[in-house]
């Protein structure tokens, strides 16, 4: 790990400002992922704002009748909340999926959103990333590829996002709040806050420089049955090979957000509309121009199977 400054921030907006003054500045809250890549010195900030004593731990009741989740909120004390197992139990089951006991404990909402993926590519500095390091290349590319995208791809990169929470979050058209530097804050869409790769793969998401997430908002219960259902290569404790958040109406429309097959939790609106006629119709327009490589052209019929799983176990 390389030599890093450390400042805890007062207040949100400080540490906005802070980030934006210092060049390779970077938030740290639970360092769960961070710490991680610290240590192999993929991510190597030169200073670290600790923004643990903002007080961006709580989830209170919004005007609308949804839910304000604070950036701080940790994953476990999101997942056993009383209001989200009940009006949102497609979060509070994907929480759950997504990482042992011990890591929900540290885990917040906001590093939750923004954790880099998986990819070995992208852990190894011996081998070409383009998110590691820009113009590289991507030795995905003609590499080993069974856990990378099928969707949303580009040249430059076919990683995918590793939440399991933001696959929910998506499906519940969640808002991210945030504060900038000038103290200016924003709404940003769920749909629009992670963005596909393109020719700029290491440019994930919507943030500005220094701009800081202060929280999630849901809106008010969608109601319906919510399931998320994770398919991985061992029982507990791994990242999806693909995985499906849906909420789905008493009259069989709803909606579906998938993970483990993009840059960013998939869902395409139009789909939506194929729920009537099944989980063949809705995979078809999900995954219209998918571009598989040989080693992961299974999470195609995957997906299929995976969300008849699903609807079917709404008419049992």
């Amino acid at each position: 790990m390389k030599p890093f400054t450390y400042e805890r921030a007062l207040t949100p907006a400080d540490a906005a400002g802070a980030a934006a003054a210092t060049p390779g500045a970077r938030f740290i809250a639970g360092g769960t992922n961070l710490l991680d890549l610290m240590k192999l010195q993929i991510e190597t900030p030169g200073h670290l704002i600790d923004v643990n004593g903002l007080g961006l731990d709580r989830i209170e009741a919004s005007e609308n009748g949804g839910l304000r989740i604070g950036a701080l909120v940790r994953n476990t004390d999101l997942a056993a909340d009383a209001r989200v197992r009940r009006d949102y139990p497609v979060l509070s089951r994907a929480l759950l999926a997504g990482a042992s006991a011990q890591l929900r404990n540290k885990a917040t909402t906001a590093g939750n959103l923004l954790q880099r993926t998986r990819c070995p590519y992208f852990y190894d500095p011996a081998q070409a990333c383009n998110k590691r390091a820009p113009g590289s290349g991507c030795a995905a590319m003609g590499g080993y590829s069974r856990q990378l995208a099928i969707i949303g791809g580009s040249d430059a990169c076919i990683a995918t996002h590793p939440s399991d929470m933001a696959v929910a979050m998506r499906a519940l058209d969640a808002v991210v709040e945030t504060v900038g530097p000038t103290g200016a804050t924003r709404q940003i869409a769920m749909a629009d806050f992670h963005r596909l790769p393109g020719d700029t793969p290491h440019i994930e998401t919507a943030l500005e420089p220094g701009e800081l997430i202060t929280a999630v908002t849901l809106p008010k219960p969608a109601g319906g049955r919510q399931v998320y259902r994770k398919v991985r290569d061992r029982a507990s404790y791994a990242f999806a090979l693909i995985s499906v958040a849906a909420v789905i109406q008493e009259d069989g429309s709803g909606r579906i957000a998938l993970g483990g097959v993009a840059h960013k939790p998939w869902r395409v609106e139009e789909a939506d509309a194929e729920l009537p006629r099944g989980a063949k119709a809705v995979s078809e327009r999900l995954l219209a121009g998918a571009r598989p490589t040989p080693e992961n052209a299974f999470k195609v019929t995957l997906v299929e199977r995976t969300l008849g799983a699903v609807l079917a176990d709404g008419r049992n």
